[in-house]
């Protein structure tokens, strides 16, 4: 079985639409939705979903048996492109010839990039895993960088990285206050990845990672409530979440929020304002969003 690419190029509005009703079907069974412009003048963009553990024959009756209400006759066009990703480690792939990123005092690279880190930077070295958060991503950037100013100004006891991946956000916490951090991924691959990286980083011992969908699992209750949680996941998870997220924070709290497009924030923050949140800082990486959401009278 193979991880298959179904690809449907559309006039910019209608391939626009088309990318949100397949994340709101996709999406929650992960897999991963996306959009981009596919013409030189940018009239003609394309809507596309990876499918997991298939074959080309399974993947195109898949998407077509889901997406029959806004496809023409229930099919695929004639001009999509169905075809067999090859077997290669992208994020390995990726983190061949790029540089280190520097996000605030931290500085993420690879182990041949050691000599490029300053005495005056703190240093994440993450190798290529299976798992997403190598630091050269606008969301993982953007949320270093927030890390690193709210913990500049002010000292966080509970915190909590979700979606952690390689784990790299939940080492920049502990590194920054020498506090524990709990830290989990619903891929056991990227929990896997997390603690041995924060061991690699001199953090092993703070970092408390663990497999878990959503905020559920008793252990969140058990270390909680939170006064700083980081989520750099997907949009519609994160706004599923804001119920029980809500519940495991503190009355006095911080949230960084990403894996975010910019269309995105509106209901995010609508989502999170229900529950006593306001916005006070964004920002923006590469078209990527990063929101930080405060409840209680204070200005972190």
């Amino acid at each position: 079985m193979a991880t298959i690419r179904v690809r449907i190029p559309k006039p910019e509005p209608e391939a626009k639409a088309l990318a949100d009703i397949m994340e709101m079907i996709f999406e929650d069974e992960g897999y991963p939705v996306a959009i981009f412009e596919n013409s030189e003048d940018g009239l003609i963009w394309t809507a596309e979903v990876l499918v997991l553990d298939s074959t080309v024959d399974e993947a195109r009756t898949f998407v077509e048996a889901r997406l029959a209400d806004h496809l023409e006759g229930g099919k695929l066009p004639e001009d999509a492109e169905v075809e067999v990703l090859p077997e290669i480690n992208w994020v390995a792939k990726s983190l061949e010839g790029l540089k280190p990123v520097r996000a605030g005092r931290f500085v993420v690279h690879g182990a041949h990039d050691r000599d490029k880190v300053q005495a005056h930077e703190l240093s994440i070295e993450i190798e290529a895993a299976q798992a997403f958060g190598t630091g050269h991503h606008g969301t993982t950037a953007g949320c270093l960088l927030e890390l690193d100013r709210l913990l500049s100004r002010h000292t966080y006891k509970k915190m909590v990285d979700i979606g952690t991946g390689t784990g790299v956000l939940a080492i920049a916490l502990a590194m920054l206050s020498n506090r524990q951090v709990l830290a989990s991924d619903i891929d056991p691959i990227a929990t896997e990845a997390a603690i041995d990286n924060a061991k690699k980083n001199g953090v092993g011992p703070l970092v408390r990672a663990f497999t878990a969908g959503g905020v559920s699992d008793r252990r969140f209750a058990e270390y909680g409530p939170f006064d700083l949680a980081v989520a750099n996941i997907l949009a519609k998870p994160l706004q599923q979440m804001s119920t029980e997220l809500s519940a495991r924070m503190a009355a006095k709290s911080v949230l960084v929020l990403s894996g975010l497009r910019i269309e995105h924030g509106p209901r995010i923050i609508s989502a999170y304002a229900q529950h006593g949140y306001r916005l006070v800082r964004r920002g923006e990486i590469d078209g990527w969003l990063t929101l930080t959401l405060v409840r209680g009278d204070w200005n972190p």
